[in-house]
């Protein structure tokens, strides 16, 4: 049993890969409680995962990056530094991402290198996926790995039911499982290798 009472991985404590969740929107209304409650209940089917959710709408983060870091900052970054690997939930604005996401990956560098990233979208047709593909090019200049397998809800205002539970869970269970399964896998591969030798940045 490890320390979440679970058995059969047989994977300890230290051994369990950290994983920091981090929700993008901040916006008043936002639908991400729903998406992110429900991705964590998928990931806590996970005895090899370790799960921290960085929830930015509760950092308070500063506008732009001119001011010294505060503790909002401080505490983050210490978060984030302590992951193997993220997984970033993020709507479509615009074609895009959240500002308050680009500020909070631009406020740090070296935490995000040689670590992987995976993606949770939502939008309308789109289902989040132009916000993902800027997001791959914004992880790769910070030497970040990002995996190939992501979760999208398209139209998602119908994707869930009153209760927060997916309409049809099939598609989004098993595209979870697959997005953690390669995050996993790249998150242990470059926890090992940074192990034996430093990464060349």
């Amino acid at each position: 049993m490890n320390e979440r009472g679970d058995a059969g991985l047989g994977t300890g404590a230290d051994e369990r890969l950290k994983v920091a969740v981090i929700v993008a929107s901040t916006r008043e209304g936002r639908f991400a409680p729903t998406i992110t409650d429900w991705f964590t209940g998928q990931a806590a089917h996970r005895p090899d995962l370790d799960i921290d959710v960085i929830d930015l709408a509760e950092a308070r983060l500063p506008e732009g990056l001119s001011k010294r870091p505060g503790p909002e900052v401080t505490g983050i970054t210490r978060r984030i530094d302590a992951a193997d690997a993220f997984v970033v939930i993020t709507p479509e604005y615009n074609h895009s991402y959240p500002a308050s996401l680009k500020t909070a990956i631009d406020w740090h560098y070296e935490e995000w290198r040689a670590k992987p990233v995976g993606f949770v979208s939502y939008g309308g047709l789109s289902g989040g996926l132009r916000a993902v593909e800027h997001l791959r090019q914004v992880f790769a200049e910070l030497h970040a790995v990002t995996v190939r397998d992501t979760v999208s809800f398209h139209g998602v205002w119908g994707c869930f039911d009153e209760s927060g539970a997916p309409v049809d869970p099939t598609g989004p269970e098993t595209a979870a499982k697959t997005m953690l399964d390669q995050l996993s896998w790249w998150g242990r591969t470059l926890r090992d290798g940074k192990t034996a030798r430093p990464y060349a940045a």
